[in-house]
């Protein structure tokens, strides 16, 4: 399902004729939801709460920016998916807030690597 997903993603980001400032700006920005995710899991698991309330609080910011830039109706269907992805991504995030476990976000990174990484091959 992410390869797939990497794919339409690749594939929706090229038919919305970006450019290149742009893509770069985006690879950007999924660097930092990855990094921030990565910061709070490793506090969470530290009990470092002051450097948990950041990864999370950042990782959200970059996700919802991300997601409010789909272009919901040229995007067709995989701008559909990657709203629902992201909405799904930033619910697993509260759910590893609130209850302190690392796993939600473990997961979370796992899901949005190879869209990452999809957009680093554009």
């Amino acid at each position: 399902m992410q390869a797939g997903m990497a794919r339409a993603a690749h594939t929706y980001y090229q038919t919305q004729e970006q450019p290149q400032s742009t893509v770069g700006l985006v690879v950007m920005l999924y660097d930092g939801a990855l990094r921030f995710m990565r910061l709070a899991a490793d506090a969470m698991r530290r009990r470092d709460m002051l450097a948990k309330r950041e990864g999370m609080s950042r990782s959200m910011a970059i996700l919802s920016e991300l997601q409010n830039t789909l272009d919901l109706e040229a995007g067709g269907d995989v701008s559909k998916s990657l709203d629902s992805l992201y909405a799904y991504v930033m619910g697993r995030l509260v759910d590893a807030n609130v209850k302190c476990d690392p796993a939600p976000i473990d997961e979370s990174i796992r899901l949005i690597q190879p869209l990452r990484d999809a957009w680093a091959e554009v």
